[in-house]
């Protein structure tokens, strides 16, 4: 039997926070963060990382799934999981955003680890692929998937930013929150990677002023 309209407003619930890991990471990340704040749903996406627009088609997939059942829907993304995020929700309804370390130019980070590597954009056109010895591996494709297609996000958006950040730059952070609906939050002697007490209880409180206190 169809549902009533007023049985379809009580099926629908208030908030929910999408939870869009890193690199190497996985949607039960997303388990650590319900203690920190219990006011929300929280749902990890696992996606497939190895070519943007496949981040993307999983992403908005999840989203789309979970879009008629909550009022508000906000994203918490780590690292790359900033950018696919972006990447996939820039023409969706989100109402807030939280990226930890995240890579916010994906042009400019991909430039920056060919200089890394010392290999030029002729180069990498040439061979289409490249290893690296830091473990990535560099791909023309990829770099002109991310040319042709920039992102346009205007998202009320809060920035976790380490100060040793090896990854992004803080120019780069201090760019894309001059020119967008930003704020960002700098912990000094922080890495890229928040794994030390010190660097866990700065992020935890860190999303209780983003969620809880705001």
């Amino acid at each position: 039997h169809l549902l009533s309209r007023r049985q379809r407003q009580m099926c629908i619930r208030d908030r929910i926070i999408l939870y869009i890991h890193g690199k190497g990471g996985n949607a039960t990340e997303a388990d650590r963060y319900r203690s920190i704040l219990p006011e929300y749903d929280i749902i990890g996406i696992d996606y497939d990382d190895s070519f943007p627009s496949a981040a993307k088609r999983d992403i908005q997939a999840a989203y789309d799934k979970l879009a008629g059942q909550y009022l508000h829907i906000s994203v918490l993304a780590n690292s790359i999981g900033a950018y696919f995020a972006m990447l996939a929700l820039q023409d969706r309804k989100v109402n807030k955003a939280a990226l930890i370390s995240p890579t916010l130019d994906m042009e400019r980070l991909i430039c920056d680890m060919m200089l890394w590597a010392g290999v030029t954009e002729e180069t990498l056109e040439k061979q289409g692929e490249v290893p690296t010895t830091f473990g990535e591996t560099l791909s023309y494709k990829y770099l002109c998937y991310a040319r042709s297609n920039p992102i346009c996000w205007t998202v009320p958006t809060e920035i976790l930013y380490a100060e040793k950040d090896n990854l992004t730059s803080r120019n780069t952070v201090e760019q894309f929150v001059s020119s967008h609906n930003a704020h960002s939050t700098v912990m000094e002697n922080g890495e890229h990677w928040f794994h030390t007490d010190e660097q866990l209880n700065f992020l935890c409180k860190w999303l209780k002023s983003v969620f809880i206190n705001k």
